[in-house]
């Protein structure tokens, strides 16, 4: 798919064109720097690598700064593929912006969820808790519960729902639509949420 690498800047709300208030994600989108662009020839696929974000040089290990001194760029915090370019569309160094996208089309946004930790099953699984608050129970108001019979199968199935980690997941927000662009700012505002916390990294498809 084409796309670019973006950050979530936060959220606002827009007016379409009934008055109806919409709330919407601001994202920045670009400005994207082709790194590499991989051939069927010498890779075994086409896809047009792209990096995002610039970060220091003293943070960058010698082998990517040699890889984006390639690119004639300078070291950036975010890599990632997109196969749908074209074949020869792009050569190394040219620049993506937020123009690759047009008002009222539809995109996809991946992006990884916020990190919650280990929880209980009532904030992962939504469970109600075992019980009343009464007859002596004094620590078993969010437990999960039974978890199977014990002389068979004595064991517990898996995909069982239980406490665990829960978030920093990759999640796909699909068919959002493109609400406003704003290239001078490389601001692209779409209908609806998209994972990840203020700050995080997205990757917006067509």
């Amino acid at each position: 798919m084409q796309g670019l690498i973006g950050k979530k800047v936060g959220m606002t709300s827009v007016f379409d064109e009934n008055g109806k208030n919409i709330p919407c994600t601001v994202i920045e989108a670009g400005p994207c720097v082709v790194t590499q662009v991989k051939t069927r020839e010498k890779d075994g696929y086409t896809a047009v690598q792209m990096g995002f974000d610039d970060k220091k040089e003293k943070n960058t290990t010698r082998a990517e700064i040699g890889h984006f001194k390639a690119a004639n760029t300078t070291p950036k915090r975010k890599v990632a593929e997109f196969d749908g370019f074209p074949e020869d569309s792009y050569k190394r160094g040219d620049v993506l912006t937020v123009d690759l996208f047009n008002n009222d089309t539809w995109l996809d946004v991946r992006g990884w969820s916020k990190g919650k930790g280990f929880q209980g099953v009532v904030k992962r699984h939504g469970f109600r808790g075992v019980g009343d608050a009464t007859h002596g129970q004094h620590n078993r108001l969010r437990a999960p519960g039974s978890l199977g019979a014990s002389s068979y199968p004595s064991r517990v199935f898996k995909g069982m729902r239980m406490a665990g980690r829960q978030g920093n997941d990759q999640v796909m927000a699909i068919s959002l639509r493109v609400m406003k662009l704003i290239p001078e700012n490389n601001i692209l505002i779409v209908k609806g949420s998209v994972p990840g916390p203020k700050g995080g990294y997205l990757i917006i498809t067509k």
